[in-house]
């Protein structure tokens, strides 16, 4: 019997690939494994919706379709390496699975703050970890956030809308700057504001002190705030550790092409090694040639369909490889958020803007406004509170290359 098709990772992106394998036509064994135990389940509502309710996998499982059903699922189980030669990975049992072609799919995992553990710390990544701060997210609790990104500033409204105290602990300028440019930025820190958020920006975490349990966070200028949980969301990390005995360029994730085929640091391309999600390299002709990795929640969808086509045709062996492979991969970088009444969404890579390239384009900045994100004179990005209809013609314009 022929060895399986082998996707580690078992979130979005796992999952996608694998009913695109079945939908390119591959019949054979297909084995997916992943390290939590919980079938493939939506991440990003984690921080936002779902962490004001009852948490649960029912609440953010996704659907089981019947063109996955034969795929053996190997949960809580975690890839410790891979012999790309050999064609096999072993497991943390000690097991050696062989594989017919392999799909990295293992996404991020949190960066954590470099103090001593103690309780009342969490972070923002699996259903495991939401569930464990849902619970100490209780009125009055006294909750001081590491970080002012997306995640921070959702877990901070969900928090405060519970009844916490929320503090903001930042070294940016502005929260959701990087991404988002100071123009939003400072309108999205008025709104918090304004819902009884405290920011200490332009500061970091120093020391955490509380015996057994977390009672106080000391900053580096020497202020003490009271806490009763910290949530730390300072960025994420590649988990690449059980891929790092290869010859795959693993400079900020895995580097591919836009196949999602990858691509060892001497600039070969594999046909049996694909790449999916947050963790891919990937350039995106929409925009230019550069490789990038995007965390925007439809990467996964979108990378694991293309790998599941172009490996599917190259397991086919029908002559159609070469073409699909070829095809143009341009997929439209998209990404949401709701804090309190903000409901923003987003198409595209403000990241590309020119620093004096992001302006208003309708609306009003202290009520419902998109704001556009310019490389030049091309349109690269576009960003709305509220106006979501009124976004799909500007989404148009940045797929077309347009200003």
């Amino acid at each position: 019997m022929s060895a399986p098709v082998v996707i580690v990772g078992a979130a979005m992106g796992g999952l996608r690939t694998a009913e695109a394998l079945r939908r390119a036509g591959y019949a054979g064994a297909l084995t997916v494994i992943g390290d939590e135990v919980h079938a493939p389940y939506n991440r990003p509502p984690l921080s936002k919706d779902v962490l004001s309710t009852v948490v649960s996998h029912e609440a953010v499982a996704f659907p089981a379709r019947a063109a996955t059903a034969d795929v053996d699922w190997m949960l809580g189980t975690r890839v410790t390496s891979v012999d790309l030669d050999a064609h096999t990975i072993v497991t943390d049992d000690g097991t050696v699975l062989p594989w017919r072609a392999l799909v990295i799919a293992t996404g991020l995992r949190p960066r954590r703050l470099q103090l001593p553990p103690i309780a009342g710390r969490h972070s923002v990544r699996t259903l495991d970890d939401a569930m464990a701060l849902r619970g100490e997210l209780v009125p009055g609790a006294r909750v001081v956030l590491a970080g002012s990104g997306f995640i921070g500033c959702e877990v901070a409204a969900t928090a405060r809308k519970l009844g916490c105290e929320v503090t903001v602990v930042s070294p940016s300028v502005e929260p959701i700057v990087r991404p988002l440019g100071r123009l939003l930025a400072t309108e999205l820190r008025r709104r918090h504001e304004a819902h009884g958020v405290s920011f200490r920006l332009g500061r970091t975490i120093a020391q955490l002190d509380g015996g057994n349990r977390l009672d106080e966070v000391v900053l580096d200028d020497g202020e003490i705030l009271p806490a009763d949980v910290l949530v730390e969301a300072i960025g994420s990390d590649c988990n690449t550790g059980w891929l790092a005995s290869t010859d795959l360029d693993l400079r900020d994730g895995v580097l591919a092409d836009p196949a999602m085929r990858a691509i060892s640091i001497d600039g070969r391309v594999r046909d049996d090694v694909y790449v999916v999600g947050d963790i891919a390299r990937f350039p995106n002709l929409m925009f230019d040639d550069v490789p990038r990795r995007v965390e925007h929640w439809n990467i996964p969808t979108d990378t694991g369909k293309r790998a599941g086509s172009v490996l599917g045709a190259w397991l086919a062996d029908d002559g159609t490889y070469a073409e699909v492979a070829a095809q143009r991969f341009t997929p439209m970088p998209a990404f949401w958020s709701n804090q309190f009444e903000v409901s923003l969404q987003a198409y595209g890579l403000p990241g590309l803007a020119d620093p004096d390239g992001i302006r208003i384009l309708a609306g009003d900045i202290a009520a419902e406004v998109i704001v556009g994100y310019f490389r030049g004179e091309r349109l690269v990005a576009v960003v709305g509170l509220g106006l979501k209809a009124a976004l799909l013609p500007y989404r148009e314009q940045i797929a077309a290359g347009v200003g």
